[in-house]
C-alpha cells in the first residue's frame, strides 16, 4: 500500500501472516490493527486476490502515507457484478467457528506450566494486556511501539501506527516462523527476555523457564 518493499536496515518488509483461528471474540486480526476478520476478508478478496467485488477504506486515500493504494483507487472499489461480498458473511461465520489447535501431548511440561501461569498473571504482568481467556485486551487491543519496546517502522505503515496484542492460544504453531509480526524473535525464550528486559520484571532463569513452558501449554 505504501511502497515500501524494505525496512530502514535494506531488510525485507515482508510480515508474517497472523493465524486465522482462535479469532472469536478478538476485535482486530493483522498485527498493525488495519480491522478485524471481516475488513481483511474484503482487503484479502478485492485488493490482494483481484476478485470482483466492493471494498471501502477511505484511509487508503491518503496519498501521502499510502501512494500505491491512492493511485489504484483502492479505497473505493466497486465492480458490476459484485461476485465477492455475498461470500463474505458465511465466511466470517466459518473463519470464527476455526479453534485455536492444543499443544501436542507432550510438547510442554506441565508442572512447569502451572508454576509459569501464576507468572504469567502476576510477577510477569502478562496477563494486564494477554487478558486470559482471549489472550488479548477486550476492546481496543492496540498499543504503540514504544509501549512494546520495539520499533515503530511496521506501525508507521498502518493506519494507527500501533501494534495489536496478539492473541497466544496455538503458539506452538509459530515456531518456524519467529515471534511478532515480522519473526524477530526466534523462540519464546527471545520473547520473554525482551520483556523482562523492558519492564524489569527481574524473572530468574527458571521462572522465564516456567514461563515459556505455559505459553506452550496455550
Amino acid at each position: 500500500m505504501d511502497g515500501k518493499a524494505f525496512r530502514p536496515d535494506g531488510k525485507s518488509a515482508s510480515t508474517l501472516i497472523p493465524p486465522a483461528f482462535g479469532l472469536a471474540g478478538v476485535n482486530l486480526h493483522t498485527w498493525t490493527g488495519w480491522g478485524s476478520v471481516t475488513h481483511w476478508n474484503a482487503f484479502v478478496s478485492n485488493l490482494e486476490m483481484h476478485g470482483t467485488g466492493t471494498f471501502y477504506d477511505p484511509r487508503l486515500n491518503d496519498a501521502v502515507k499510502f501512494p500505491i493504494a491512492a493511485k489504484a483507487g483502492f479505497g473505493n472499489v466497486r465492480s458490476n457484478p459484485d461476485l465477492v461480498t455475498d461470500k463474505l458473511a458465511a465466511l466470517h461465520f466459518y473463519q470464527l467457528a476455526i479453534p485455536a489447535p492444543p499443544a501436542p501431548p507432550g510438547s510442554f511440561d506441565a508442572a512447569a506450566a502451572q508454576r509459569g501461569s501464576l507468572l504469567f498473571a502476576g510477577q510477569a504482568k502478562c496477563a494486564q494486556c494477554h487478558v486470559p481467556p482471549l489472550y488479548t485486551e477486550p476492546g481496543w487491543n492496540m498499543h504503540k511501539a514504544e509501549e512494546i519496546g520495539i520499533d515503530d517502522f511496521q506501525a508507521r505503515r498502518s493506519p494507527d501506527e500501533r501494534y495489536r496484542t496478539a492473541p497466544l492460544k496455538g503458539l506452538f504453531t509459530h515456531t518456524k516462523g519467529g515471534f511478532y509480526h515480522d519473526g524477530r524473535y526466534a523462540t519464546l525464550r527471545d520473547v520473554v527476555d525482551h520483556y523482562n528486559t523492558f519492564f524489569s520484571l527481574s524473572l530468574t532463569d527458571a521462572q522465564k523457564n516456567d514461563l515459556v513452558e505455559f505459553l506452550k501449554s496455550l
